[in-house]
């Protein structure tokens, strides 16, 4: 359903309020404010983890586990149901080592008083009003991959790119054995594109094992190198690019039972991709999604488990720009004839009810509005549980959905962005939220009935701060009708009358989004930092990033850059027109796609931006990889003015400003070769870019070298524009 127009009236109101009131003359370091700074996690406030027993609710701790809530939805007595102290008195621990806390704890059987738990050696069910272990298994360290089925307690893992599984005997079982690097089983493939996290699929009692499959041996190398011995060493990474050889998948079925393998019979895969794999609930049948290499057109295939036989195809979806499946379909628990699909067809992402013959009973949801998750089904009241935008572009609330008759329900406080867990049978929703001035509450949600239970909240570790004015609000895109959510990080101590430098921070590609109605509207810690410093901070969503439909999105299609910097550059007259705005005074920062957008903002209107910083940039499309970079670019064979239009190669002439690139020596994902062919052409046109390596690290920064990398940013700003 729809929020009443004077309620959303009513919180739009507080998008121009302060995120938190001014109170002290503290400032906050870098070692504070990120993550992997030494006083991080000292300074952040009380969470609460739970996880469901059924449709009871238990905490978690590092020491003990408490109940929280019993099956009605009603506090329950808060105590330890068993402490680590208790499972470790019941296990070898000198043979296979301590449970050092219990934060991973599950509870895989809703009528049995047992948790499933684990040491660096062994996996364990512990039986709490036994005090006993009532089933343990070996657990093989060093695993590249791993899936534990609850029911048949077999586990498959990856070990030097072959496939294991070790029953509930603890027997293991080597299922594959010509594995290596070129050749990968059981492993995430297609570069974790649409929507893949994972290479190993038990069926739902684990009777079977479904599996990827991935031939990389055609696929070019590019020499990535490891500095950590004395002698450096060659670590290559397969990286197929636009418009070259890619992969080849096929999807394997291994039986335990019979110990036997087959593949299903998808044909030549070459230039194909395979996703979302799905068990049928009798687990006969999978079902998967294929797609050619163009990207153009999505099939939803079937095939018997049993012999790998093509079964048919049942869905077909095309669009002349792309189809991205990204979730496998959902079978209702009370009918296994009747499965959930998610689609943008419309021109947003919507659940549809489809039969096993391929036939659409009916659209579930429908809007000018993203399902951003299916959460899942509430089996009594024959409901699906949806997180999704529909109040507010920016804004993820959950709802009710009814199978009858479509009728949405507000379940959660109708603010804010929420993340929920959902019980065993869908009675209840584990809701973690904040809003623009909360930091953080957790409630107890029914499904059935919309009512609401805190269970925890917690003020921001940076309330006895000095804080910057964080707002919120809209400007229309280039194209003067649609709208655009911004964030605005004024400097501490605002004076009104001052001019200060600014800074646009910006991603701008698809799959992510900078601006949400949770806590200060997502502001990152380095934007409260560059305020203390006296910065402006500002963001914008452009045309090309998620969460607003098909067409929000696509509009970039064959020519990543150009939209998203128009609309940026709308974002640059909004800041020009506030007089406390130095425009001299311009800067501009991104990671990855951002890094993009950064180097193209830098050179595309070099009289702008005065300093740069960008990290991790593609520089060339033609450099970046088959999946991503041809379903937004298409080839280069297919595209080539587009790809030479938007090649940053061509705009390095132009560069006039302070431009610092930083990267990842040994980036796998925007390989050095944008950087280096990006400072190759500089030093030919005579440009001045500066440029920064991290040695040992990837894409992103990890642990401390998070806080040296924005001490780092933060000075190149300090020097060039402050």
């Amino acid at each position: 359903m729809r929020i009443k127009y004077f309620m959303l009236a009513a919180f739009m109101t507080l998008l121009t309020l302060p995120a938190m009131a001014q109170n002290s003359n503290k400032q906050l370091t870098l070692e504070e404010l990120m993550w992997g700074g030494t006083d991080y996690w000292n300074r952040q406030p009380k969470n609460i983890y739970a996880n469901f027993w059924g449709d009871k609710l238990v905490e978690l701790n590092v020491e003990d586990v408490k109940m929280l809530t019993d099956d009605k939805g009603r506090r329950a007595k808060y105590e330890p149901l068993f402490t680590a102290e208790e499972v470790n008195a019941a296990i070898d621990t000198a043979k296979y080592g301590k449970v050092y806390n219990l934060m991973g704890t599950s509870f895989p059987y809703a009528d049995q008083p047992v948790a499933l738990l684990s040491t660096q050696k062994l996996r364990l069910l512990y039986n709490w009003k036994k005090k006993q272990v009532e089933w343990q298994q070996p657990v093989t360290a060093g695993a590249q991959a791993r899936n534990f089925n609850t029911s048949s307690r077999a586990e498959a893992f990856v070990k030097d790119w072959n496939i294991y599984v070790t029953n509930a005997k603890g027997e293991t079982v080597q299922v594959t054995t010509d594995g290596n690097r070129e050749l990968q089983y059981g492993m995430s493939v297609h570069r974790d594109e649409f929507g893949i996290h994972s290479g190993l699929f038990w069926s739902p009692k684990g009777n079977s094992l479904a599996f990827y499959r991935m031939d990389q041996t055609m696929v070019t190398d590019f020499p990535l190198v490891d500095n950590t011995p004395r002698v450096a060493q060659l670590a290559p990474e397969k990286y197929p690019m636009a418009g070259m050889t890619s992969h080849k998948v096929t999807v394997g079925v291994y039986n335990p039972t019979t110990g036997k393998t087959l593949y299903l019979q998808a044909g030549d895969p070459t230039d194909r991709y395979f996703t979302n794999i799905a068990w049928s609930p009798d687990e006969k049948t999978i079902y998967m999604f294929e797609l050619p290499r163009t990207q153009d057109k999505a099939e939803l295939v079937a095939y018997d488990a049993q012999t790998g036989a093509r079964k048919g195809v049942i869905y077909t979806e095309t669009n002349s720009r792309y189809v991205e499946p990204q979730n496998p379909i959902v079978f209702l628990p009370w009918d296994n004839s009747l499965f959930v699909m998610q689609s943008r067809k419309d021109g947003y992402n919507h659940l549809y009810l489809m039969n096993t013959k391929g036939e659409t009973l009916k659209q579930l949801t429908k809007g000018e509005f993203e399902v951003i998750q299916f959460v899942g089904f509430n089996e009594k009241e024959k409901s699906l549980i949806i997180n999704s935008n529909e109040a507010l572009p920016i804004r993820h609330n959950h709802y009710a959905v009814s199978l009858k008759d479509g009728k949405r329900t507000l379940l959660d406080s109708g603010i804010g962005t929420h993340h929920a867990q959902l019980s065993a049978t869908g009675a209840f929703l584990f809701d973690r939220w904040s809003a623009p001035a909360v930091f953080r509450q957790v409630d107890l949600v029914s499904t059935a009935k919309p009512k609401r239970m805190m269970l925890h909240s917690a003020e921001s570790p940076n309330k006895d701060y000095n804080m910057p004015e964080i707002t919120s609000g809209t400007i229309k895109a280039a194209d003067g009708k649609t709208d655009l959510y911004y964030r605005l990080v004024k400097p501490v101590d605002f004076d009104p009358n001052k001019k200060y430098p600014a800074v646009v921070y910006v991603y701008g590609g698809p799959h992510a989004h900078n601006v949400d109605e949770s806590f200060e509207y997502l502001a990152r810690p380095w934007e409260i930092y560059m305020a203390q410093r006296g910065y402006v901070i500002y963001v914008v969503d452009n045309r090309g990033s998620e969460h607003r439909g098909f067409e929000f999105e696509s509009v970039t299609h064959r020519h990543l850059g150009e939209v998203e910097m128009q609309d940026q550059m709308e974002g640059v007259k909004f800041l020009k027109s506030l007089p406390y705005v130095d425009a001299n005074r311009l800067g501009v920062h991104g990671w990855s796609f951002g890094g993009f957008m950064t180097t193209n903002l830098m050179c595309s209107y070099p009289d702008v931006f005065k300093v740069g910083v960008a990290g991790g940039p593609v520089i060339d499309w033609k450099f970046y990889e088959v999946m991503y970079g041809e379903r937004y670019m298409d080839t280069p064979q297919e595209n080539p003015e587009g790809y030479e239009k938007t090649s940053l190669l061509n705009k390095a002439k132009n560069l006039k400003g302070r431009l610092q690139i930083i990267v990842g020596y040994n980036d796998p994902t925007c390989v050095l070769q944008h950087s280096l062919s990006f400072l190759r052409t500089c030093i030919d046109c005579g440009t001045q870019p500066d440029y920064f390596v991290y040695p040992g690290d990837g894409h992103n920064m990890m642990g401390h070298d998070m806080v040296h990398l924005h001490d780092r940013i933060t000075r190149y700003f300090d020097d060039y524009l402050k």
